[in-house]
């Protein structure tokens, strides 16, 4: 690698900008003396230099972005850093650029600005291992004023150098850390990231972790290595040359996979995930929009009523709820200084439980939380429903939390909302265990591939527990607020709605948690409405595809 090499940029690019001498250029203020005071003169005061404030001017930011782009194309990294103000940061980022990821040549050519922002791009040339290839990309940078100096200077941060980094990111070219893999289905059907845009995010933690075990040989790339503790995986951004894919077998299924994909599609923003409760293998999983965070996997959201099917579980457990007993519904119902209260304020006189969870009635299960310990319902959830534990799918998950609180909070919890937070991988194993009774932990990859240890709950659903959880659930799927969702299904079925209220948001988040044979489903559809109209639908055409 040639440290530090030079190249030349392309001169009519700059020769148009306006020139200007040194970094300093626009300011206000003479270096010396003025009014012919002489400098050190022992009985005049030392004048204060008046510091320039305020955005910088549309010729600052073009002459200070051309500066910096000059000095950075030029490999003059002290030069460039020091135009910017985290020199240190700049510094680093710059010269790991030229020595890491093994950029000989760069031309930078900045387009017209907006405001402080200076849009460039890129045209770079990687030269590695007797590989060479061009690179091409854009970027941009912002100008702002150094408050100490007055100077006009780039407020760094690393997606300057490409957009792509975040803190604590970096740069690299080299033999690829991972071989690439050939992921397959669990009938060998190859799964691509051009086919299943979705699974993009999924793919790449799957080469990271599993790409050395696979098989494969290890190819020359340039790839953005992130920084400790992110929940991304690195990211291949050029391939000199290619290496030989190991193959690796997951637990999707490519036909369910198509189906949930397809459902997801048909909301703006919305997560799906099917699991198999007699073993916990996802058989599918998809994010509405597909380039977006994964959600399905890693989001963190109150999952709303669905909750209530950990909560039954908790108040059947202490002997509080029971199928077919009086239970009530009152219209509200004040705990810990909240007065909590039902959609559309309805009530149930003389109601049993059955009535209350299948209409999903909030208060009926916010009357029981002074009988429950702080902790009953955190103990339910972790020690028979799995959640919080570390689970080991092969793949970056959240694993659910439901938190120790008191007062309001853990009423709140009850119902779903407080500090309780779950995604549709941790609400769809919720559903399976519900089903079966016991806990079987998510898994994408085998853990016979790499000896993972899977979690496992304490306990399994004491027996009673779980035949009334199912006839709560059936009872919700035929006649309560999962009904139309869950119409004409056939076979071993069950379902919950939710509807989670979300501060500054004008609908709730809508969740659906079901299960058919063994096959169980939930979604989500954040700021959509009612979970019975917005994620029902969703999940229920999963369960008829593959229930």
């Amino acid at each position: 690698m040639r440290s530090g090499a030079r190249a030349a940029i392309v001169g009519a690019v700059f020769a148009a900008m306006v020139g200007v001498a040194g970094c300093g250029s626009g300011q206000d203020g003479a270096s010396g003396p003025k009014d012919g005071a002489s400098a050190g003169s022992g009985d005049d005061k030392p004048s204060l230099k008046k510091v320039k404030t305020g955005p910088p001017s549309a010729a600052e930011v073009t002459a200070t972005a051309r500066a910096f782009l000059t000095a950075w194309s030029a490999g003059e990294t002290a030069k460039a850093a020091a135009l910017t103000d985290n020199g240190d940061a700049a510094t680093a980022a710059l010269r790991g650029y030229r020595e890491k990821a093994h950029v000989s040549k760069v031309e930078l050519r900045p387009g017209q600005a907006s405001g402080a922002k200076v849009p460039f791009s890129v045209s770079a040339r990687i030269s590695y291992a007797g590989e060479s290839a061009p690179w091409t990309y854009d970027s941009s940078l912002t100008v702002t004023r150094d408050t100490t100096t007055g100077k006009p200077v780039v407020a760094w941060k690393p997606s300057v150098v490409h957009p792509g980094l975040g803190e604590g990111d970096t740069l690299k070219t080299g033999a690829a850390e991972a071989p690439p893999i050939k992921a397959v289905d669990r009938d060998g059907k190859e799964l691509t990231a051009a086919e299943h845009p979705t699974l993009k995010t999924v793919l790449a933690s799957l080469r990271e972790r599993y790409g050395k075990k696979a098989g494969g040989t290890a190819g020359v790339e340039t790839w953005i290595a992130r920084g400790k503790g992110a929940k991304s995986p690195d990211k291949t951004l050029k391939v000199l040359s290619k290496g030989t894919p190991g193959t690796l077998r997951t637990t999707i299924d490519a036909s369910l996979q198509r189906t949930a994909e397809q459902q997801v599609n048909k909301r703006a923003k919305a997560s799906v995930v099917a699991v198999k409760p007699s073993t916990g293998e996802i058989l599918a999983l998809a994010n509405s929009p597909a380039s977006g965070f994964n959600t399905a996997l890693q989001g963190s959201y109150a999952p709303g009523s669905t909750m209530k099917i950990i909560t039954s579980a908790t108040l059947i457990d202490k002997g509080l709820a029971a199928y077919g007993k009086a239970h009530p519904c009152p219209k509200y119902f004040s705990y810990g200084g909240w007065k909590f209260q039902n959609d559309d304020k309805f009530e149930i006189k003389n109601g049993t439980f059955e009535q209350s969870f299948a209409r999903s009635c909030n208060t009926a299960f916010i009357s029981q939380a002074g009988k429950l310990k702080n902790d009953d319902l955190t103990k339910e959830a972790r020690d028979v429903f799995g959640i919080g534990l570390n689970w080991q799918t092969g793949v970056p998950t959240f694993d659910g939390s439901v938190p120790v609180q008191s007062a309001a909070s853990k009423a709140a919890s009850l119902i779903g909302q407080g500090g309780v937070r779950m995604n549709p991988l941790n609400m769809a194993s919720v559903a399976a265990t519900a089903s079966t009774g016991t806990f079987r932990q998510p898994y994408l990859v085998s853990p016979s591939l790499d000896n993972r240890t899977l979690a496992k709950a304490s306990r399994t659903m004491k027996a009673g527990t779980k035949d009334q959880l199912r006839k709560l659930m059936r009872l919700t799927a035929t006649s309560g607020t999962a009904a139309e969702a869950m119409a004409g299904m056939s076979g071993d079925f069950g379902a919950k709605t939710g509807s989670a209220e979300v501060d500054n948001q004008e609908k709730p988040n809508g969740w659906f948690s079901a299960y058919r044979n063994d096959l169980a489903a939930a979604g989500v559809v954040p700021a959509g409405g009612h979970g019975g109209d917005t994620a029902g639908p969703i999940v229920a055409a999963l369960l008829r595809a593959g229930g």
